[in-house]
């Protein structure tokens, strides 16, 4: 009972009802106020008519004139419910429908609402009270009974008209709550079997594109984005524990080889700066790192501004020549201009940086590397890297963009694994993509973000001093 008192769907569908009834009593009381006006002030000035005209006989032709006039308005008047009564200063009636001067009328001329008997009945009346020249007294009234009823037969209808929303109210109240409940459980089970380390549960969509379906829509994009989050963290993790043994094994060997030999200060030195290299190989690995779980965190979004494609594609072109001539290869830029970017200039020119580090790489000697940034589709910009090397197979695409995942094909390639996952990390962050495709023979990969029109420009992202690849 107290859950379901604390029930969200119950509290809203009595708060409905409770908006309802009292809403509706305030909408028929308004109603009821301004016709038992109207009423009131048509039968005032009915009675009151009478009442003049009374008196103006008694004043014109005396006591006769009067009687006469009240015996006629008894005899022939069209409103059955209509009261008279003239007295003299003794209150002994002298003419009229009533048989006594009623005892709940004052002593002070004025408006009166009493209670006479009809028909062996109460009714309710309203009447005129007039004191006349010479003593005389006049009563004129009307019976108002059946507006009493009226009145009454309303309030006892909106009595039971508020039962019944009342009890709908709670009906509905529980149909919703089920409802309700129904969806909110499928969320509750989700969410429990998340906490159990079921990463795979997603919310169930009914396909009806309420609002609980948007919702469970943004909950499965919110858990599929941290099932990702947690299996790169996951494969990193092994990852860094498998290529970080190797060098610090080797590091600890030749640091033991050295204090156990000590051999000559000129070997010293060439061993001492070999230890150097190992050292630098593993702080790359936890520089790449840190900098691939800043980019996924969102952290560099501050740094957005409106960055030039061109003059970025100009850079990174400058950048690896010396590197593409050393193994014959040509670099071909087609850069169309106007092609901008919001973004982290540094980030986008690591990512373009990056795919061209790769294709280069993996180019055949005396091949050539195509670097593209055209105008896409729904106003997207393509950044395509294309080479004529070994290329990807199908089932290693959507692999290689983990950490430290290395192809087969790789084999051999100085690198750590990491320059595809910070390019589509990069891609992430910008609301862009990234895809590999068969270059037949090579691999075409694009990077594509948004494009943006107009704005301030700003200068070109600076490469930073170490790719991670």
């Amino acid at each position: 009972m107290t859950r379901l008192l604390h029930s969200t769907a119950l509290r809203l569908a009595l708060g409905y009802a409770a908006l309802f009834v009292v809403s509706s009593l305030l909408l028929v009381g308004f109603l009821w106020w301004h016709t038992a006006n109207y009423l009131d002030r048509e039968t005032d000035a009915v009675i009151l008519a009478d009442a003049q005209a009374i008196a103006d006989r008694l004043r014109d032709f005396g006591l006769p004139g009067a009687l006469e006039t009240v015996a006629d308005r008894v005899a022939h008047a069209s409103d059955e419910h209509a009261i008279y009564l003239l007295t003299d200063p003794s209150l002994h009636p002298l003419a009229g429908n009533l048989q006594a001067w009623p005892l709940s009328v004052g002593s002070q001329p004025g408006w009166y609402e009493i209670e006479l008997e009809r028909e062996g009945k109460l009714h309710e009346t309203r009447g005129l009270f007039l004191e006349l020249p010479s003593g005389f007294r006049l009563l004129v009234g009307r019976d108002i009974q059946d507006r009493v009823e009226v009145r009454s037969l309303i309030l006892r209808g909106l009595i039971w008209a508020s039962i019944v929303a009342l009890g709908l109210a709670i009906l509905g109240g529980f149909l919703l709550r089920r409802a309700l409940l129904h969806r909110v459980e499928a969320i509750n089970r989700t969410a429990s079997a998340i906490v159990r380390g079921n990463f795979s549960e997603r919310v169930p969509v009914r396909g009806s594109s309420d609002e609980f379906d948007q919702l469970a829509e943004t909950i499965n994009a919110m858990l599929a984005r941290i099932q990702h989050l947690v299996e790169r963290v996951r494969n990193a993790s092994n990852a860094v524990a498998h290529d970080l043994r190797t060098p610090l094994a080797e590091l600890r060997a030749r640091l033991e080889d050295l204090a156990r030999a000590r051999p000559p200060a000129e070997a010293m030195h060439d061993e001492i700066e070999k230890a150097v290299v190992d050292i630098d190989r593993i702080i790359g690995i936890f520089n790449a790192l840190l900098r691939l779980a800043e980019i996924d965190s969102g952290a560099r979004r501050s740094a957005f501004r409106r960055v030039e494609l061109s003059e970025i594609a100009a850079e990174i072109s400058e950048i690896y020549e010396p590197l593409a001539e050393e193994k014959g290869i040509v670099i071909a830029p087609e850069i169309s201009s106007g092609m901008a970017v919001e973004g982290d200039p540094d980030l986008i020119a690591q990512a373009i940086g990056n795919l061209v580090d790769n294709a280069i790489k993996f180019a055949p000697p005396g091949s050539q590397v195509s670097l593209c940034i055209a105008a896409g589709d729904q106003g997207m910009v393509r950044i395509e890297v294309a080479d004529r090397g070994p290329g990807i197979l199908d089932f290693e695409r959507s692999r290689v963009t983990e950490p430290f995942y290395r192809s087969d094909r790789s084999a051999g390639t100085e690198g750590r694994g990491l320059g595809l996952s910070v390019v589509d990390a990069v891609a992430r962050l910008h609301g862009g993509t990234l895809e590999l495709k068969d270059n037949a023979p090579g691999l075409v990969a694009v990077l594509t973000l948004p494009l943006v029109e107009g704005g301030e420009r700003s200068s070109p992202g600076r490469m930073p001093a170490s790719v991670a690849t």
